[in-house]
């Protein structure tokens, strides 16, 4: 080969072919290439997601005439005066409340799940312990739901064990307390909050058992050679470690439960959560502004709730 031919040409001959030159620019400048491969999902998440979204948004500045139920496309406030009323407050506070209980009991029960998986649960047993957690997540999400449904109905398993143990007054006691109790626990809002704590469980334990993980044994040991006892251990050094875990499992619990419709639906009373009044309002009753107006309140909450969340470092648990 002559002196005189370049580096550049013995590597990679140059081509005539158009899609030879353009694979040969991708080879010499890398930053076309990622620029390539990430086109079609940025545009898919700017076009279809946060398109949809924005137009999502700007729907709910527009109102329904009162005479004729048409959408009036002019700039207004005026749905989301119709949201601050009481009635529609309530419906907001309630779905708030719901699910930071849900996160809250989520968190208490994924802890010593988490922490076993994290410092025990060694080979064949970590194994065991991904797929008891991940199991639930194969099946159908209704086949769930509905059959949640039947063993909380009067007639279910749950009710028929409470009988056979000899607290069915304790669970009637229950059923009797005001707004969460009912006729039955299918048709309450103990009902309601089981079921979401069972579907949404394995999002809590994951990501805690991640953060757990993470936690140096010899911050433990260290704890307990300074006289500190297992309480001490857990509330000062164990648990400000695993909150950013914490933190990262109530992202999913929190948002998931703030805008599920169908668990509502199925499993407890007639009283409605955001995710039924969206879709009461825009298909039943054909006020698409409303039910914009109240598909903005969790987009919302979960902004807050997520700038939060970053700034105690829980997406690095995710």
């Amino acid at each position: 080969m002559s002196a005189g031919v370049s580096a550049s040409s013995a590597v990679l001959p140059a081509s005539s072919n158009l899609l030879a030159r353009f694979s040969d620019l991708l080879w010499r400048r890398p930053s076309v290439l990622l620029a390539v491969l990430l086109a079609p999902p940025v545009l898919w998440l700017g076009i279809i997601y946060l398109g949809s979204l924005f137009a999502l948004l700007a729907q709910s500045f527009f109102a329904i005439d009162e005479f004729t139920g048409l959408v009036q496309y002019e700039w207004t406030l005026k749905t989301y005066g119709e949201l601050l009323r009481p009635v529609n407050l309530d419906i907001i506070a309630r779905t708030v409340t719901m699910a930071a209980c849900v996160t809250v009991f989520a968190a208490i029960v994924a802890f010593p799940i988490a922490y076993f998986a994290a410092r025990y649960a060694r080979g064949r047993w970590k194994a065991v312990f991904y797929l008891g957690v991940m199991l639930p997540l194969w099946s159908s999400y209704l086949v769930k739901v509905y059959a949640w449904k039947l063993i909380l109905a009067k007639e279910g398993i749950l009710t028929w064990g409470f009988s056979k143990i000899g607290l069915m007054p304790l669970l009637e006691l229950i059923l009797a307390i005001p707004v969460i109790g009912g006729n039955s626990l299918s048709v309450s809002y103990i009902g309601t909050f089981l079921v979401f704590l069972y579907v949404w469980l394995p999002f809590m334990i994951l990501p805690m058992q991640a953060a757990l993980e993470r936690v140096p044994v010899s911050l433990l040991e260290a704890s307990a050679d300074q006289g500190a006892n297992p309480s001490e251990t857990l509330r000062h050094v164990l648990l400000p470690l695993a909150l950013p875990g914490v933190v990262a499992g109530s992202i999913f619990t929190f948002s998931l439960t703030l805008g599920d419709y169908i668990i509502p639906q199925i499993v407890g009373s007639s009283r409605l959560f955001i995710g039924q009044a969206v879709y009461a309002h825009q298909g039943t009753a054909g006020n698409i502004p409303l039910a914009a107006a109240f598909t903005v309140v969790p987009v919302v909450i979960m902004g807050f709730y997520l700038w939060g969340a970053k700034r105690m470092g829980a997406f690095d648990a995710l």
